[in-house]
C-alpha cells in the first residue's frame, strides 16, 4: 500500500510523514539512523530513500521532544510519550480513513442514483409540464402520491445502507427536510 502511494506521488513525501514514519518504525523495534533509512527504502521498494540530512535532524528533534531516546549502542527507541503520540495519530488516521471510505462509497453510489433520478425526473417533469393543465385534481393527487412514495423508498434505502455499514450515527440529530409538493 505505502509503495503504491509513494509511486503515485513520484517520491514526494508530504510534510509530517517522515516524523510519523520514523515513530512508527521505532515502535516496532529500536533502530539506528542507518537502519531507519534502510528499512524505509526496503519497504518502499527503493522508491523512497530518506537521506541522512532528513533522518538525523529528525531524530534530534524527536529526542528533544522526548518522543524517542537513544541507548548506549546508538539505537533509538520510542518512549511512552512517543507511543501516546503515535496512538493519537493512528486514531486520527482511522477516523480520516473511515470518513474517506464513506465519502468514496457515497460518491460512487450517489453518482449512480443521481444519474438514474435525473433521467426519471426529466422524463416525468417533461410529461408533467406538457400535461399539467390537462390533469384533473385526482390525477394530480395520484402523481403527488407517486412522487412521495418514491421519495420514501429513497429515504428507506439510504437508511438501510447507512445501518448496514454502520454510518447511521447522528442521523436523528441531522434532522430531515420535508419535501412539500403542491
Amino acid at each position: 500500500m505505502i509503495s503504491e502511494w509513494l509511486q503515485r506521488i513520484s517520491g514526494a513525501v508530504p510534510k509530517g510523514f517522515s516524523r510519523y514514519y520514523v515513530l512508527s518504525l521505532l515502535s516496532e523495534r529500536p533502530m539506528t539512523g542507518k537502519e531507519i533509512m534502510e528499512e524505509a527504502a526496503k519497504r518502499s521498494n527503493n522508491l523512497w530513500k530518506p537521506s541522512p540530512g532528513l533522518v538525523y535532524p529528525l531524530l534530534g528533534k524527536l529526542l528533544q521532544e522526548g518522543l524517542i531516546e537513544e541507548d548506549d549502542h546508538g539505537r533509538y527507541r520510542i518512549t511512552g510519550k512517543g507511543k501516546a503520540l503515535l496512538g493519537d495519530i493512528n486514531v486520527i488516521q482511522g477516523i480520516v480513513r473511515k470518513q474517506l471510505d464513506v465519502m468514496m462509497h457515497f460518491s460512487t453510489l450517489s453518482m449512480f442514483i443521481a444519474k438514474d433520478l435525473l433521467e426519471r425526473i426529466t422524463s416525468l417533469g417533461s410529461m408533467l409540464a406538457a400535461n399539467i393543465d390537462k390533469m384533473t385534481q385526482q390525477e394530480r393527487e395520484r402523481y403527488r402520491e407517486f412522487l412521495m412514495a418514491q421519495l420514501k423508498k429513497l429515504d428507506e434505502s439510504e437508511s438501510k445502507h447507512e445501518e448496514k455499514n454502520g454510518y447511521d450515527q447522528g442521523r436523528e440529530n441531522r434532522g430531515k427536510e420535508s419535501i412539500k409538493i403542491e
